[in-house]
């Protein structure tokens, strides 16, 4: 039995609510001090999910700037739209497809940022090339996502409690290679900045609800290790004993975030 793909924004939120919590660095401040933010940018936030990078900017830039976000998402969509309201409405809101046509004519944007989502796209050239062309000359595309050794205790407690392999992710897999040298390949110039973040849990309650969240935001890249509700309980079972057990051993469990910036420039 095959389990449709379907994101969650609640399974979203506990990982990244898990990621305040228990990390000992702030993601947003490390974006807003990589980027070359300007007062009067023009920017356009690609898949902007529910308004968090079109906020963080707009106040970084103390509301010096014109904001366009995008999502193919209704429901993240109108998140968003109840955030920039809840601030004054200073950013644009619209549907925006990546795999598709970008609705803007060529040369708008100082920046164009894609957070967390580009390695979804289904052709990763055409959605560089439609970045590229919608940014003005000496414009820059800003994309973040997890790098290779990501959480690497993550897959490694999984493996452990299921002995079976882990599949390739579809941002690890693909975001320091595939989209990297389309990046490259597309763009003047482009530069990689590297955060870190590691997230000290001193018990195994945080962790299981991450995996939980990550397990079932992600469920069709695992129907290798469950099919079913039951089956997956399972899964969870085995898990809890493996975490646990190294709570006992080690005192922690340290899962680390290894997260790369790609700034390029056209």
């Amino acid at each position: 039995m095959k389990i449709n793909y379907q994101e969650t924004t609640s399974d979203l939120a506990t990982r990244i609510d898990i990621h305040n919590q228990y990390g000992g660095r702030d993601i947003d401040k490390w974006m807003l001090e990589v980027l070359p933010l300007k007062q009067g940018m023009k920017i356009l936030d690609v898949a902007c999910g529910a308004g968090k990078q079109c906020t963080s900017f707009h106040k970084h830039l103390d509301g010096n700037c014109n904001i366009t976000g995008g999502d193919v998402s209704a429901d993240l969509l109108s998140q968003a739209q109840e955030r920039n309201q809840e601030i004054g409405s200073p950013f644009t809101l619209m549907e925006l497809n990546f795999n598709q046509r970008f609705p803007f004519i060529d040369d708008q944007f100082d920046l164009a940022s894609c957070c967390f989502a580009i390695y979804y796209a289904e052709d990763i050239p055409f959605t560089i090339r439609e970045m590229h062309r919608v940014l003005k000359p000496g414009g820059v595309l800003f994309s973040s996502g997890p790098m290779p050794e990501n959480k690497q205790l993550f897959y490694d407690i999984i493996h452990e409690a299921t002995q079976k392999s882990i599949p390739p992710m579809p941002g690890s897999s693909r975001y320091a290679s595939g989209i990297l040298n389309s990046m490259k390949e597309t763009f003047s110039k482009v530069e990689i900045e590297i955060f870190e973040n590691p997230l000290t849990i001193d018990s195994a309650e945080p962790f299981l609800a991450y995996t939980r969240a990550s397990l079932s935001e992600d469920r069709k890249l695992w129907n290798d290790l469950f099919t079913d509700k039951a089956s997956f309980e399972q899964v969870m079972t085995r898990i809890t004993e493996v975490a646990q057990r190294r709570i006992e051993k080690e005192g922690k469990l340290v899962m680390t975030k290894v997260v790369g910036g790609f700034i390029a420039t056209k």
